[in-house]
């Protein structure tokens, strides 16, 4: 069974009204919890690839990543969950993981499905809710992992600041 149906959402999947690259985020996190994300991916046998400007590099240590110099260039990792789906992680800061996905992958009910999977899989794994808010609008999700819930839920009317 679907935790969301594609006919609820569609209009917050709309890269013209939330923005193409919403922003995703886990609060509330330590490098320990950085670690376990980068566990799972590894774990799942997600497709990834580690960058550091333009240099790939083998998928370090979270601790390592997370101490760099504050003016050193923000690593990502680039995660695919499934096929044609990318998932981005900035390594900003060690108390929030920060990624983007791209709307135009997620269109219809199977993508939603293999989306909130997703979600599901790595706030199980983190035990902690995962967020997701219009492109630029941090603070106001429409959507989340509801951890005590154990699913995705629509939280509504909460766009835009």
């Amino acid at each position: 069974m679907s935790d969301l149906l594609w006919c609820d959402v569609k209009e917050y999947f709309d890269p013209d009204v939330t923005g193409s690259l919403p922003d995703l985020r886990v609060p509330g996190t330590s490098a320990a919890d950085w670690q376990t994300l980068l566990d799972l991916v590894v774990e799942r046998g997600w497709s990834h690839e580690y960058r550091e400007g333009a240099t790939e590099l083998p998928l370090p240590r979270a601790a390592d990543v997370l101490a760099r110099p504050s003016d050193a260039e923000c690593p990502q990792l680039r995660v695919r969950p499934a096929e044609g789906m990318l998932a981005i992680f900035r390594f900003l800061a060690d108390e929030e993981i920060d990624f983007d996905m791209d709307l135009r992958e997620l269109q219809g009910q199977e993508r939603l499905d293999l989306f909130c999977d997703f979600l599901r899989t790595v706030g199980r794994r983190l035990g902690k809710p995962v967020f997701m808010d219009p492109e630029g609008a941090c603070g106001h999700p429409f959507l989340a992992f509801d951890a005590e819930a154990d699913r995705v839920v629509f939280l509504g009317e909460r766009r835009g600041a």
